[in-house]
């Protein structure tokens, strides 16, 4: 189908108008979102500044990597600082955060990130209780070390398989309660919440301020969830149009004290959609 050029026009005023008249009634959602750089992943491995400018052209200012794209971190620093862009938070693989804790510390403060993050836990198979517990152990320790030695927060971004049941909770109940508040704080995918049967809300609402950020995600009404902790990556759609109850989220995460809010967009129609979902949360 081809448009009229008049339309972005068109959605350019729309989105003012709907964004004047929810700050009128009392924004849901005030300000601008985050994105996470694996939205753009593969326009970043090919033009990391001008992918920079697709982000800053969108209204976002707060990113968080997980990864440099071939830069240093003092080189990509400086193309965000020449871009009035900033890095929240610093994304690593767990083996990076256990083994190479100095190293992610110095990137991440080269880059001016608060917080490092892990999203997954190595496991054979559905998570295991011995496989929690190995994790309890290593975030607890090299939380405290980032944060005593580095001034830096650690996040842990759930990915959907720790939800497997134990005793009267989950395996991921498990983690926030053993892990030590002061060290190791959490980031709330709220698609790998859903996908495995949980209310991404009322986990907000039941473990509060551990929570400093959150992935905004929704997934494609029809799609059936597990524990497996994956699905198609064609299956992220644009916010509000999926099966989450995007309101109750953010309500629930404004009540927790969420920090950042950061989209993620994992599907190949990340460029049309993102600016999609934030017309959507202006909009509420």
């Amino acid at each position: 189908m081809k448009y009229s050029k008049k339309i972005p026009t068109v959605a350019f005023f729309l989105s003012i108008a709907l964004t004047s008249y929810a700050q009128k009634k009392g924004a849901l959602f005030s300000g601008a979102p985050g994105i996470v750089s694996y939205t753009y992943r593969d326009n970043f491995q090919k033009d990391v500044p001008a992918t920079l400018d697709i982000i800053k052209s969108n209204g976002i200012t707060d990113i968080e990597f997980s990864n440099l794209f071939k830069k240093t971190a003092a080189e990509l620093r400086s193309l965000l600082d020449q871009r009035g862009l900033h890095c929240s938070s610093f994304g690593v693989g767990y083996d990076d955060l256990v083994n190479h804790t100095a190293e992610v510390a110095q990137n991440a403060s080269a880059l001016g990130a608060s917080y490092v993050r892990v999203a997954g836990i190595p496991h054979q198979g559905a998570f295991t209780l011995e496989e929690a517990r190995k994790a309890i152990e290593d975030f607890n320790r090299c939380g405290k070390i980032l944060k005593e030695q580095y001034g830096l927060g650690f996040i842990y971004h759930n990915h959907g398989f720790e939800f497997q049941p134990y005793e009267k909770g989950t395996l991921y109940d498990l983690l926030i309660k053993e892990t030590d508040p002061r060290y190791v704080s959490l980031e709330l995918d709220i698609l790998w919440a859903f996908f495995p049967g949980e209310d991404p809300a009322q986990l907000l609402s039941k473990y509060g301020s551990r929570y400093k950020a959150l992935h905004l995600k929704d997934l494609r009404i029809g799609v059936t969830g597990d524990l497996s902790g994956g699905t198609s990556k064609e299956n992220d759609v644009i916010l509000g149009t999926g099966q989450i109850n995007i309101p109750a989220v953010l309500k629930a995460a404004r009540k927790a004290g969420v920090e950042h809010y950061y989209i993620e967009d994992e599907s190949s129609k990340s460029l049309e959609q993102v600016p999609q979902s934030i017309a959507y949360l202006k909009s509420l």
